[in-house]
């Protein structure tokens, strides 16, 4: 084939060449626009490390200008504070953000509720339920009941003392809480339009909702089985953002789950019930270990390692310090078993006063933020062994008396090198020690060290030092 057939050959092949190159383009552009759809996930009680988690993660999807932020949620609720600061944080997000209550059988309860409540968009998996949002405080009493509202008037336009309403129960903390509580769940409720009714009974009678009537009710927005159709209901739904009207697009949005970084991730660990007290007996006896047996290093170092991680963890956790004060009674009704033996009575007592402690401590009625209390009972079993046998094992080193130092030396036996009297050298854990005595010795006697001046061994032979001893104690 000359040139020219060539030629002619490339240039028919050339647009099947460009309709390639700009398919793959077109789609290359479509995924470089399709939507950023930012994942999170809620599960467990809401404490101050899901709080720092969402809100980095909301913060990420606005530094990306991505879409929409999904937060997969299944909480029994968690503390006051930390919701407050992931309700803050949704409402002045400029990403819009979804509470979608999944897997099917989740809960969105308490916190969870009102977290719900003041997203943008609110979505259940079928078989889920949210609801039973009465603020509980610290300690675990029920908060009073609001107020009833006002009777209506008698026939004769006064008051009967008969029809008034009975004064409020509780103390006037209760009621404000309470009365703050209401106020608070209105207001989500009512800025997206939703059931601020239903929403104070939440509150009020702890009243729930399956995902269906949650529907009926105006309490959500969607219904899906999966995320997958989530996307696809959503899309095309408006929402307002700083009073603006947006729509979003969803359709081939690209999902990306947000991982939480390790600071957030040792503070989810660490801020476990379970965890913390398993830190603070580990600290607390690493800390004893190095006072009785010092220069052991290691075990003092982790004590005060583990015992500043507790007491950061015991800063964002709801606490009851007497259940705290009892703790460290027990561990000290231990102690005294060990130096003092009372037949297991100390020790009993220890180990009952480290369960109450325990299970007191953080018995506070919020959700999510209890303990177990067959993991408390192991644990002061094992604890407790493991404290009269580590006393006991110190204390029979005690007895023993030094094994380094002068006083190790002192009382020694030694083997003589050459015979002198007088001055010579003697062998001693090793080395070659100058040697005094006043009575003539033989090499490879057994002398008996009986004091150290200097570097200077005062010695005798143990036969004469056996009979000095015999003589002592008769």
């Amino acid at each position: 084939m000359d040139a020219y057939g060539r030629l002619t050959c490339r240039l028919h092949g050339l647009p099947a060449i460009l309709a390639l190159l700009l398919t793959t383009l077109g789609s290359a552009f479509s995924a470089a626009w399709a939507a950023d759809v930012v994942e999170l996930e809620i599960s467990g009680g809401i404490g101050v490390a899901t709080a720092e988690y969402l809100i980095s993660g909301i913060e990420h999807a606005e530094e990306i200008d991505a879409e929409l932020v999904i937060v997969n949620m299944d909480t029994p609720g968690g503390l006051m504070k930390p919701m407050r600061d992931i309700i803050q944080q949704i409402l002045n997000s400029s990403v819009p953000v979804v509470t979608y209550v999944t897997p099917a059988g989740a809960r969105a309860d308490s916190a969870g509720t009102y977290i719900l409540l003041a997203s943008h968009v609110a979505a259940m998996t079928p078989t889920t339920h949210l609801g039973a949002a009465t603020p509980v405080p610290l300690g675990g009493n029920e908060p009073p009941a609001p107020p009833a509202g006002d009777p209506e008037d008698s026939e004769d336009g006064e008051d009967d003392d008969a029809t008034k309403p009975a004064p409020p129960s509780g103390n006037a903390m209760d009621r404000k809480v309470m009365n703050d509580a209401v106020a608070y769940i209105r207001g989500l409720a009512e800025r997206h339009g939703r059931n601020a009714d239903w929403a104070e009974k939440a509150v009020t009678e702890a009243a729930t909702l399956t995902a269906s009537e949650a529907l009926e009710k105006n309490v959500i927005e969607f219904i899906a089985a999966n995320r997958d159709e989530l996307l696809e209901r959503i899309d095309g739904h408006e929402v307002e953002i700083f009073g603006e009207t947006r729509v979003l697009e969803t359709e081939n949005a690209r999902v990306e789950a947000y991982e939480p970084n390790w600071r957030i991730k040792l503070l989810e660990v660490i801020s476990n019930p379970e965890i913390v007290l398993l830190l603070g007996l580990i600290g607390l006896y690493g800390l004893m270990y190095e006072g009785w047996n010092p220069g052991a290093i290691v075990p003092g170092v982790v004590g005060v390692i583990c015992l500043l991680l507790a007491a950061y963890a015991l800063q964002v956790l709801p606490v009851n310090y007497a259940g705290l004060l009892l703790i460290f009674l027990g561990v000290g009704l231990m102690v005294a078993e060990a130096y003092a033996p009372s037949f297991g009575a100390l020790g009993l007592g220890g180990i009952a006063a480290f369960i109450f402690g325990a299970i007191m401590m953080f018995d506070t009625g919020v959700p999510g933020f209890g303990i177990s209390i067959v993991f408390v009972s192991i644990l002061a079993l094992v604890f407790a062994l493991l404290l009269i046998w580590l006393l006991g094992f110190i204390l029979k080193l005690r007895r023993r008396g030094a094994v380094t130092g002068a006083d190790s030396i002192v009382g020694g036996v030694a083997t003589a090198l050459e015979d002198f009297s007088g001055e010579g050298t003697v062998w001693l854990e090793g080395e070659a020690w100058h040697a005094h005595s006043a009575v003539p010795v033989s090499k490879d006697d057994e002398v008996v060290v009986r004091a150290m001046k200097g570097l200077v061994l005062h010695i005798e032979p143990v036969a004469k030092s056996a009979e000095a001893d015999t003589q002592l104690q008769t």
